[in-house]
């Protein structure tokens, strides 16, 4: 008997713990992790009047990938439907939400059990700046703004 992976489709045998083709686990409690001091990159003088921010994965499976922010919340997690999927067992299944508040982009952890860091401090809500480095997990991501 066979399952389905839910990211890549591939058909996986019954009672494995990850898919063989792209690494998905399927079960598990999420792992503990110790963060890692980074250094927030020099941002630029003037932020642009019309912006849109970007999320560019700095280290992790995927380094160098960036994901375009909108008007509608983003999700970021090990759950396949999220909007930034971060599949590792450091990143809880719901981790964190971005979204933009007043004309700014914010990210919100969601009860996650490592935490969300910016700039290595441990926030539950924080209004992003360009050059803000992000830690969820063993991931890093990098907030960025471009010009529209």
């Amino acid at each position: 008997m066979t399952q389905t992976c839910p990211v890549c489709q591939s058909a996986v045998p019954e009672g494995a713990e990850s898919c063989p083709v792209c690494g998905f686990k399927f079960q598990g409690a999420t792992q503990k992790f110790t963060p890692v001091p980074v250094q927030p990159q020099a941002t630029a003088a003037e932020t642009p009047q019309q912006f849109q921010g970007v999320l560019r994965i700095m280290r992790g499976r995927r380094a160098g990938t960036a994901y375009p922010l909108g008007e509608e919340p983003l999700t970021i997690g090990r759950h396949p439907n999220s909007g930034i999927f971060l599949n590792d067992m450091t990143v809880s299944r719901l981790h964190a939400t971005v979204e933009k508040l007043g004309g700014a982009y914010t990210i919100r952890d969601e009860n996650s059990y490592n935490g969300v860091w910016v700039n290595n401090a441990n926030v539950d809500m924080k209004v992003l700046r360009p050059g803000d480095m992000i830690q969820i997990g063993s991931y890093s991501l990098q907030y960025e703004e471009e010009e529209v």
